[in-house]
């Protein structure tokens, strides 16, 4: 043969190149044969590496001496070093471990996939290893507000992080705990997760349970390190269960000058309660979260159980004397519900207009057909607005809504009373008169409140301000001509001097603190607000107020230097010791035969300073006491703790609804202690997360009435289609039978069943006559019946 073949026996070693016999030396790919090309391996960390050779494949005499003439495509050799010739023998190095492994005649890695799955360094370094998620550009990975998103994640799954996940998921966005035990919950996850497996409602209830005294220690610690915190507190009730909760809420400002918002607990108090109730509640989760000796302020609303408890609580305070100013700030009224008071005062006067409003709104939900010809007409006259709002009774903001946009429909609704004589609701033309001068009134109401009730914003400094805007009006509509506006106006401005007539000293320290008012506000604004022989000594004391207040702050956090100088003796001074520089011994003795003048107090020189530069709702007052807290050391924490004041509830009111819901069905249901960790847990996640709770759209008709909107909107033929708040007619036995009938009914049972009944009734007039109808319309009815209920 002349092929090129070596000579060389098959007994023959690797050192057989030194052989006569040879014809040529091999390099070192032509010294093994990869048998095992084929081996696949899905992932070398979880399943065992295993050899995958064909062993029905047999060598020829070139193969074996020439073991990698192949190109080594086995997974193997990425985790083993080239193999290099040592004492005659073909090896190879781990990557790992650093352990050298002889390579087989054969060239087969049988043995170094036997190494590999045993080799510690290795099985360490898959333990370590991560993959790395790929975020867009706009998005901070592993930071709170990105939803606790890594760049990096372990490849296995971590089910007690799942857990978790789906804990945070259920209390943040108000799940109930059966959700994890629907059949779509877990399809979604076992496609996304194979290696998910289900949990129970009750594993995932002890999860959140588990969540929230993590949550809660963290909350802990960061209180720790409060100094001052203020308080908003009120009751609310859980219609189905009959029993009241408090919930307490806490406002802070923390060390990086945000303004924080925290719920401390949501209790449930049994019934009588009264304020020494209220009171032991109150203090019993103070000294839980160990803040008894830093409360502030307490917001709360006017009931008579509340200024009883508020005084209990200032008595008990009081023993410790950490209540600044003697407690003059301590009580702080709730400014909404004030100004709830003084709308309903209003309100009576137009009772009956504001009535007729809200019957033609809801005598045009009434039927499909009535609302249907609504729309022609509003078409008619080229309306752009193309909604209408029915009032929740309870919420007079709502009434504002419901009669801003009826009065823009004040043409369509005197043309169908011309055409429907059954419409008997239509205003008269003096009745929108009326309702226009009322919504003048109550926008002042609605624009306040809207001011007043932010949590995200301190508020306490535009007390004063709105107020005044209030008192303002008040005065104008007082002394009108008209009749009508003055006798509205009257209990209004009785109830403002009730509860405002007297000075506020936290709503004009709050807007002295903001530095584009200072003391200028006072002064203008209580020249109109109090009588000329009171609003001088008013501003004298909201003065000594101030300084009283941050006398006992500068008591509390001294500051490094002296405000004060205190004159020095003249004569020169001995310097004693020898251990000072040379410069720094000269200035001692130069400084200590100075006159030091007396330096002026961080509020002094705050209030003589030019006032800052007025950037309307963009302004941060906390920013701007930030930024100079070198300058005012004492002066900036006094006006971090008074600008975090709330002077409502509504922060309170707004974590116990979702949207204008009390408490839901679902919670009613649970225990005490379950409803107050998926509050609190909820509110504390979504701070952790930065997700902002949504409000829920309502369409229900219960205790606070109904709350619709009717939405005209163009389909793509043109014509006008309505979509209705509450399905239209919905005591109509025709409407209920078709809701039955259509495909999103949600009994399929009830509608096969009134699809046959009506076969059979249809059957029996047209063969059988009316005689046996009877029977048919009876069950027709029963169903309709059922399917309504």
């Amino acid at each position: 043969m002349t092929d090129n073949v070596s000579t060389c026996g098959p007994s023959s070693t690797p050192g057989c190149s030194s052989t006569p016999g040879c014809s040529s030396t091999p390099n070192v790919e032509e010294f093994f044969i990869r048998v095992d090309d084929e081996i696949q391996e899905e992932e070398m960390e979880q399943e065992p590496l295993e050899p995958n050779f064909d062993s029905n494949q047999e060598l020829d005499q070139e193969e074996h001496d020439h073991p990698f003439k192949r190109p080594r495509k086995s997974e193997v050799w990425k985790d083993m070093e080239d193999p290099i010739q040592i004492n005659g023998e073909w090896k190879t190095q781990c990557k790992h471990c650093k352990s050298h492994l002889t390579i087989s005649k054969s060239g087969t890695p049988s043995h170094i996939i036997r190494h590999l799955n045993k080799c510690p360094q290795r099985k360490l370094k898959l333990k370590q290893q991560s993959m790395i998620n790929f975020l867009p550009s706009n998005s901070s990975a592993g930071t709170p507000n990105s939803g606790g998103v890594s760049a990096l994640h372990n490849g296995k799954l971590d089910m007690l992080c799942m857990r978790e996940g789906i804990a945070n998921w259920i209390v943040m966005h108000e799940k109930p705990f059966s959700v994890v035990e629907e059949e779509g919950f877990n399809m979604m996850l076992k496609r996304g997760i194979p290696q998910w497996t289900s949990v129970s409602r009750h594993t995932i209830k002890t999860d959140a349970f588990k969540v929230y005294e993590v949550e809660k220690k963290k909350l802990k610690a960061l209180l720790k390190g409060v100094d001052r915190i203020s308080l908003t507190t009120d009751l609310w009730r859980a219609r189905p269960q009959r029993i009241e909760y408090m919930v307490l809420t806490g406002h802070f400002v923390d060390r990086d000058w945000k303004l924080q918002k925290r719920v401390l607990s949501f209790v449930y108090i049994p019934l009588p309660r009264k304020g020494k109730d209220i009171e032991n509640c109150i203090f019993k989760c103070l000294k839980e979260w160990e803040i008894e000796n830093k409360v502030f302020t307490v917001s709360v609303d006017n009931a008579s159980a509340n200024d009883s408890c508020i005084q209990i609580l200032k008595d008990t305070f009081s023993l410790t004397k950490r209540l600044l100013c003697g407690g003059a700030l301590f009580h702080v009224r709730c400014c909404a519900h004030i100004l709830n008071i003084m709308v309903q005062h209003g309100l009576k006067q137009v009772k009956t207009i504001v009535k007729n409003v809200h019957d033609t709104v809801d005598y045009l939900n009434g039927r499909e057909a009535r609302m249907r010809k609504f729309v022609e007409i509003v078409q008619q006259f080229n309306l752009k607005e193309r909604r209408l709002v029915l009032e929740c009774k309870t919420r007079w903001n709502s009434t504002y809504d419901m009669l801003s946009c009826a009065i823009k429909f004040k043409e369509v609704f005197s043309r169908r009373a011309l055409e429907e004589n059954y419409y008997v609701y239509c205003p008269s033309s003096d009745d929108w008169l009326k309702i226009e001068k009322l919504l003048e009134i109550l926008k002042v109401f609605y624009d306040t409140t809207n001011v007043i009730s932010g949590s995200e914003y301190p508020t306490s400094n535009f007390f004063l301000s709105e107020v005044f805007y209030i008192k303002e009006m008040l005065d104008k509509n007082y002394c009108s001509p008209d009749p009508f506006v003055k006798d509205m106006v009257k209990n209004m401005k009785e109830t403002f001097d009730k509860y405002w007539g007297e000075c506020n000293l936290l709503m004009a320290i709050g807007g002295v603190l903001d530095p584009r008012l200072k003391l200028k506000v006072v002064e203008i604004t209580f020249p109109h607000m109090f009588p000329s022989n009171l609003f001088r000594e008013n501003i004298n004391k909201v003065k000594d107020t101030l300084y009283e207040l941050y006398d006992e702050y500068k008591a509390l956090y001294p500051p490094l230097y002296e405000e004060h100088g205190e004159s020095r003796n003249g004569a020169p001074h001995t310097v004693q010791g020898g251990s000072l520089p040379g410069m720094s011994r000269v200035l001692q003795v130069v400084r200590s035969g100075e006159r030091v003048e007396p330096r002026k107090s961080e509020l002094d020189l705050y209030l003589e300073e030019c006032t800052a530069t007025d950037e309307g709702h963009r302004f941060d007052a906390l920013n701007w006491w930030k930024e100079r807290a070198s300058k005012f050391v004492v002066l900036s924490r006094l006006a971090a703790d008074v600008l975090a004041i709330p002077i409502t509830t509504v922060a309170s009111e707004a974590t116990f609804s979702a949207g204008s819901r009390v408490i839901d069905s679902y919670r009613s249901s649970l225990l005490p202690e379950t409803v107050q960790m998926l509050i609190c847990t909820g509110d504390w996640c979504r701070t952790t997360f930065g997700i902002k709770r949504k409000n829920k759209v309502l369409w229900r008709k219960n205790h606070e009435g109904w709350l619709g909107r009717f939405d005209l909107e163009m389909n793509v033929k043109g014509r006008e289609r309505v979509v209705m708040g509450y399905g239209g007619c919905s005591s109509c036995p025709c409407s209920v039978f078709l809701r039955c009938c259509s495909a999103s009914c949600c009994c399929p049972f009830v509608a096969v069943a009134c699809w046959y009944v009506l076969a059979v009734w249809v059957h029996n007039v047209l063969l059988l006559g009316a005689g046996r109808v009877g029977s048919s319309v009876v069950a027709l009815l029963l169903l309709l019946g059922y399917a309504d209920s």
